[in-house]
């Protein structure tokens, strides 16, 4: 599938705007598993490839899984092995990465892992209270249950952690970019809140909702806390 100029644009914004805000996150969980040389790891929901490439830079073995394509081509621009779904039959991994993973991807994927008595990583949003970029949305994204996740996936836990992933932007029109990129909208806009049929003015009103965080500079400081949790397979 070709994407489309409107979805090109978007990875784009997600490619050069969005996605280094969960850098800090990113490197917590690599830290925690001492993800080095000798790593085979499947990154589920890569995006534009930014988790692998990190992952790569530590000595790992990086695949990525990545349902849109215009994000997977960024990706693969980055010389970078994206696939459009887990590989089946897929290569045996040791830590499978799913940041943010869509449903059915993470049991797709699981087969290969439990092969070689692997790990698992879930992240998600923290608590509501602690994160402001829902608010923003007008009341999404929403936390997942990641302890609930891996106990329907029947893995064992074996930890989790909290990490600092603040959103921060040069000016309001870089947020808004980057913001309409994560493609949370369509949840805000039935809530009523946006109207993804007029892009103009879903543009407008989130800029209007980003003013009480928008600095003296004219910087934009959207402070959040993200959530993972680490499972091992039976």
């Amino acid at each position: 599938m070709t994407p489309t100029p409107t979805a090109t644009l978007a990875a784009r914004d997600w490619a050069e705007i969005q996605e280094r805000m969960l850098v800090p996150l990113y490197e917590a969980v690599y830290d925690r598993l001492e993800i080095g040389p000798g790593h085979r790891l499947l990154g589920l929901g890569c995006g534009a490839g930014l988790p692998l490439l990190l992952a790569s830079g530590r000595g790992a073995v990086a695949t990525g899984v990545e349902t849109d394509p215009a994000r997977r081509a960024l990706a693969r621009e980055r010389l970078l092995e994206v696939l459009a779904a887990p590989p089946v039959p897929a290569a045996p991994y040791d830590v499978l990465l799913a940041f943010s993973p869509g449903p059915g991807t993470l049991d797709a994927a699981l087969p290969a892992l439990r092969r070689s008595g692997g790990t698992v990583v879930l992240a998600d949003w923290g608590p509501a209270e602690r994160c402001t970029v829902p608010s923003v949305l007008g009341g999404g994204p929403v936390a997942r249950d990641l302890d609930a996740m891996v106990d329907r996936a029947g893995l064992v836990p074996d930890g989790s952690g909290r990490v600092f992933c603040p959103f921060g932007y040069a000016d309001v029109d870089s947020a808004v970019r980057g913001l309409l990129s994560t493609g949370l909208y369509p949840g805000a806009a039935s809530a009523g809140r946006f109207d993804m049929a007029d892009t103009t003015l879903a543009e407008k009103e989130l800029a209007e909702a980003l003013h009480p965080y928008e600095r003296p500079d004219g910087a934009v400081w959207l402070p959040n806390i993200f959530r993972y949790v680490i499972a091992r397979t039976v």
